[in-house]
């Protein structure tokens, strides 16, 4: 069987589930659907069993945090420095903690966490990006796929873990990368770059304990950046004359 384009799939998606699918997209030779939760289970089931598609792999399940999205949050970000950015170091309400409730929406994701779901069809030699909106931001929620592919599982409870997505009907809800007694989910936007509490042996209680963070100081590190000027051609060009030379 041919291998579909991204645009023959998406126009096979249209086709298929009219109503059930908020939005189609192909950008960058990848199709992405946006389905809404109450459609979910529905349409996945579909995508892994239908001939026409025959997901049968998840290759990858993620949570997303919309919040700011498409915002220019790092001031002189156009530039880099030796100090880093202002953002890991100054905050109205305090070092490494920023007021985030008087924030834009996107025009286009106008909900804040979404869950995204990389599919594989062996069959058909295709790839495809599901995403779905959690309907509430204070407690986003959205059906598991679980039992759809039992490869979400880890997946789900990962996404729990970082960003506070539950998932409905998932079997073993529990985090996965943080400690058990750790507070917040470290990947939404709004949480502090310096956490919310830190932790350390006391010698007089004879535990470990809890505490709000005071030692912890914001850093942000300056990605590297490869500019080309006069000095790598030089350097370049010295590099070569001494190879020749030898």
């Amino acid at each position: 069987m041919s291998q579909p384009t991204a645009q023959q799939l998406a126009e096979q998606l249209r086709a298929r589930f009219g109503g059930r699918i908020d939005n189609v997209d192909v950008s960058h030779a990848q199709t992405t659907i946006e389905v809404p939760p109450a459609y979910l289970v529905e349409v996945c089931t579909a995508l892994r069993d239908e001939a026409e598609f025959r997901f049968a792999q998840l290759t990858d399940l993620c949570g997303v945090d919309f919040l700011m999205f498409g915002e220019d949050e790092w001031k002189g970000s156009q530039t880099a420095t030796a100090t880093g950015f202002s953002r890991g170091v100054t905050g109205e309400a305090g070092p490494g903690r920023f007021d985030w409730s008087h924030h834009p929406e996107h025009p286009q994701f106008l909900r804040r966490f979404a869950s995204v779901v990389h599919l594989l069809s062996f069959e058909h030699n295709v790839r495809l990006r599901v995403r779905s909106f959690a309907p509430e931001d204070a407690l986003p929620v959205l059906p598991t796929l679980t039992g759809i592919w039992p490869a979400a599982d880890w997946y789900e409870r990962e996404a729990f873990d970082l960003y506070g997505i539950i998932y409905e009907g998932h079997p073993d809800l529990r985090r996965i990368l943080t400690d058990y007694g750790f507070v917040g989910h470290p990947f939404r936007k709004d949480f502090p770059l310096i956490g919310n509490v830190e932790v350390r042996y006391d010698p007089d209680a004879g535990r470990v304990v809890y505490e709000p963070v005071t030692s912890v100081t914001p850093r942000v590190t300056v990605a590297r950046v490869v500019r080309e000027d006069s000095r790598w051609k030089t350097a370049r060009e010295e590099s070569a004359d001494d190879w020749k030379d030898n």
